[in-house]
């Protein structure tokens, strides 16, 4: 029992101590800041070492650069004459196919008969290079400065035949051929009496398309009004290019 008006011992808490140290937060901010200062010295050290051991050990070395990748052109065959349809051919051509690491081989095939084989005449004739041929080399080297025109002119009895022939001695990689609209009545008398196209008119480029040995290609201007060119080769016909 305790007994009404005793008193309770009495405590001090002023003399009561806290022995446990909490450091300032100001001061562990403070050294990792070092240490990660110390951690990034030590590895911007490590690095400049390593790049200083490696060119020390390349000195002296002559380093050669990789050879320029050299760009394998094609050698692209036109076959021209003074005709318009030849003209359009050569454009679409430059503006379409052929590119500046080519090669353009503008060839011109003069029909003979029997009688002019073996004329020295004609030989000497076969070799002077008529005018509309200079001016489609001069637009080849003012559309594309840097292409390659090769001037190519051949006799031969039959001019497909001829075609066929020279495209495949100097391995041309495309044959392209200028194509004249014919009449619609010329198609239908020829239908008519059972005749085929080759020989009569636009024959020699059917012979060429169906025949040569590299990709042969039929070019033809569509009508002004419309524009494009008519592209035809052995798999397709008059396929419509707006360009």
């Amino acid at each position: 029992m305790v007994k009404n008006g005793s008193k309770m011992p009495s405590f001090c808490l002023a003399k009561i101590r806290p022995h446990v140290r909490v450091r300032s937060p100001t001061i562990q901010l403070k050294e990792c800041a070092d240490c990660s200062t110390k951690t990034d010295d030590q590895i911007s050290k490590a690095l400049d070492e390593f790049a200083n051991e490696k060119e020390t050990k390349t000195e002296g070395v002559i380093i050669k650069p990789d050879p320029p990748v050299k760009v394998v052109g094609r050698k692209v065959m036109i076959v021209i004459d003074s005709s318009i349809e030849a003209k359009n051919a050569l454009q679409w051509a430059l503006t379409h196919s052929v590119q500046s690491h080519d090669i353009l081989v503008l060839l011109y095939v003069k029909k003979i008969s029997p009688k002019q084989v073996g004329n020295e005449m004609n030989k000497e004739k076969a070799t002077k290079v008529p005018g509309f041929i200079k001016s489609m080399k001069n637009m080849c080297q003012i559309k594309q400065t840097h292409l390659q025109v090769e001037i190519s002119m051949v006799e031969g009895k039959d001019k497909g035949t001829t075609i066929v022939e020279e495209a495949k001695k100097q391995e041309v990689t495309m044959l392209v051929l200028g194509q004249k609209k014919q009449p619609i009545t010329w198609r239908l008398l020829l239908t008519w009496a059972g005749k085929s196209s080759v020989g009569y008119g636009g024959g020699v480029v059917d012979y060429c398309v169906q025949n040569a040995t590299c990709m042969a290609v039929a070019v033809r201007r569509k009508s002004k009004r419309v524009g494009g060119y008519l592209i035809t080769t052995k798999r397709q016909k008059d396929f419509w290019l707006l360009a």
